[in-house]
């Protein structure tokens, strides 16, 4: 048996599933303040009179690492940045960020060594201010982490309290300003991400639950919740990776879809092409910054099934509905305070849930503010709620045409055309999705279970990892940006360096992401690994070819586990 769980902002949905198939499904209420009660109350309504010993793998979909950057409650990181020439310090936005001096090069071959009496002064402040986590990151610290390494000798020697981070094992991809905010975010997070796993297994453990535990990741995939805590900020975002997952699972093998999840808070935005998520090529923002975070193409926008509806008066006098951004609680029907579009819904009797006469009532008094009928009033609601999520859909698009992925599926296509179905998950797709799919001019797609669609999407996400490679034949090294180490070609089976090809290069990737893929405990997917981009370029001295640099990406790409059955998925 396997049990998928997703924290959503309004409630916590959980599935049971038996060969195959739903065998029982549970919405608990979230509490954002106690995501642990939530998580484990949905894990105990739907595995009501199971034995645990039956259980298989368990599956977390989590908003821990979102939240806490959301809401401001992460802890204060002491930036020690390398940024070497080329770059204006001024120009960063990140706080509490010290500079300092030093620089390698895009190589990893040292140009200017890191002056140990101001890197000394600086940790003197970093103490002297009260820090006690600092994230040290040099621009090509990642090609040759040395200076990363001595500063951190000489921060554990004069702040043993501290803890640290380090720049080139958080992350092996080029762009500095992501690489810092990605350091920066792992360090402030870690910590309560640690304290969250191990209270999970503590509860799991007092449940005898004994099967495989995973969290979902930003790309759909899963990592065992051991591993986890190694790399938390991959967890950000799996809200919309569970709905992204669930729809692929839920729906015909190898269609293209827009995905909308409709929650009680807001709606996430997806893209399936042709069977494949879309991956966002530049890695997942988070507020105001960019990281190096693996993550589909997403967006998320305030608007949903329990948004506030309110009537505003223009300029003119004329008097406009409303809605969102605001939620206060459940719709009016189901016990709230405020009318929402899941009360016009209910109207409309395109959703069964809660009270119908609290319903009316809701939208009465919207009805009468407006001088229109009760019917009148819940489908004007309705239909602004609908155009609201196909505007975001119609912006969406032109952000998803500029990703690489998507123009390499559109020349596949032979002609330029967006996807046809429009996939509703989430409480309220029922109730909006033929409205929104109109308007998009697509094809309505409302799968069975949608509701707990997300919850699906976590139980039957399989593992995915990836691993780019980077091999320098002159210098005879080679690094892989994920493990942040550089290793000594001596040690491969490579004949002659200098007349290495690509198909070398490639198999050494893919020898690298079986060893990864075992320490992860993933093994069983790793034959699955595709190589997504393999780049080679001459290095040349005085008219001649002294070396080559080649770059490899490998991945295992996000899919669904073979215990998943598609029968009568539709």
């Amino acid at each position: 048996m396997l049990i998928g769980i997703d924290v959503g902002g309004t409630t916590t949905d959980a599935v049971l599933i038996r060969n195959g198939e739903v065998y029982s499904t549970a919405k608990v209420p979230t509490e954002p303040g106690d995501l642990l009660k939530s998580l484990l109350g949905a894990l105990d309504e739907v595995s009501r009179g199971v034995p645990p010993e039956q259980f298989e793998r368990v599956v977390f979909s989590t908003t821990v690492i979102t939240n806490l950057i959301a809401e401001g409650k992460t802890e204060r990181v002491a930036l020690l940045l390398i940024p070497g020439p080329g770059v204006n310090p001024a120009s960063y936005v990140f706080p509490d960020s010290f500079c300092i001096k030093g620089a390698m090069d895009y190589r990893g071959r040292e140009i200017q060594p890191i002056d140990e009496e101001e890197v000394r002064g600086t940790v003197s402040r970093i103490r002297d201010q009260g820090f006690l986590r600092v994230a040290v990151v040099s621009k090509f610290g990642q090609r040759n982490p040395s200076h990363e390494l001595r500063i951190e000798e000489i921060i554990r020697e004069m702040h043993p309290d501290c803890k640290v981070e380090l720049g080139h094992k958080v992350s092996g991809k080029l762009n500095f300003p992501r690489r810092v905010a990605t350091s920066m975010l792992a360090s402030a997070t870690g910590e309560h991400y640690q304290n969250f796993v191990s209270e999970i297994k503590k509860a799991l453990e007092e449940r005898k639950i004994r099967a495989s535990v995973f969290i979902l990741k930003a790309d759909g995939g899963t990592l065992p919740i051991e591993k986890s805590v190694e790399l938390p900020v991959e967890t950000i975002f799996s809200g919309p990776a569970a709905s992204t997952i669930g729809a692929l699972a839920i729906t015909p093998e190898g269609q293209t879809s827009v995905v909308v999840d409709i929650g009680g808070t807001t709606t996430d935005l997806a893209l399936i092409l042709s069977g494949k998520p879309l991956i966002a090529s530049k890695g997942a923002r988070l507020g105001d910054f960019l990281t190096h975070v693996r993550a589909f193409a997403v967006r998320s926008i305030a608007v949903g099934g329990d948004s506030i509806v309110r009537v505003k008066e223009t300029d003119s006098g004329l008097r406009t509905i409303s809605i969102g951004p605001e939620r206060v609680g459940p719709a009016y029907c189901m016990g709230g305070k405020e009318p929402t579009p899941t009360d016009a819904l209910r109207v409309l009797r395109l959703v069964e849930v809660g009270d119908s006469q609290r319903a009316n009532e809701a939208i009465s008094s919207v009805a009468s503010s407006l001088g229109k009928s009760v019917l009148e009033t819940a489908s004007l609601i309705v239909d602004i709620t609908a155009e609201m999520i196909a505007q975001a859909v119609r912006e969406m698009f032109l952000e998803w045409e500029q990703e690489p992925a998507y123009r390499i599926w559109e020349v596949l296509q032979k002609k330029k055309e967006r996807p046809e179905n429009v996939v509703g998950i989430g409480g309220g797709a029922k109730g909006l999705i033929a409205g929104v799919a109109e308007k998009l001019n697509a094809k309505p797609v409302i799968p069975s279970h949608s509701e707990v669609g997300n919850a699906i999407g976590a139980a039957v996400a399989r593992p995915t990892l990836t691993l780019n490679l980077r091999i320098d034949t002159e210098q005879k090294v080679y690094s892989v940006a994920e493990d942040g180490e550089i290793a000594s070609l001596k040690f491969t089976n490579i004949g002659n360096f200098n007349r290495m090809r690509s198909e070398e290069a490639e198999t050494l990737a893919a020898k690298l992401l079986r060893d990864r893929a075992k320490r992860f405990g993933i093994s069983e997917y790793v034959e699955e690994a595709e190589v997504v981009s393999s780049e080679v370029f001459n290095i040349v001295e005085g008219w001649l070819t002294v070396g080559r640099l080649f770059d490899v990406s490998m991945q295992i790409p996000a899919g669904l586990i073979p215990e998943w059955s598609r029968r009568g998925k539709a």
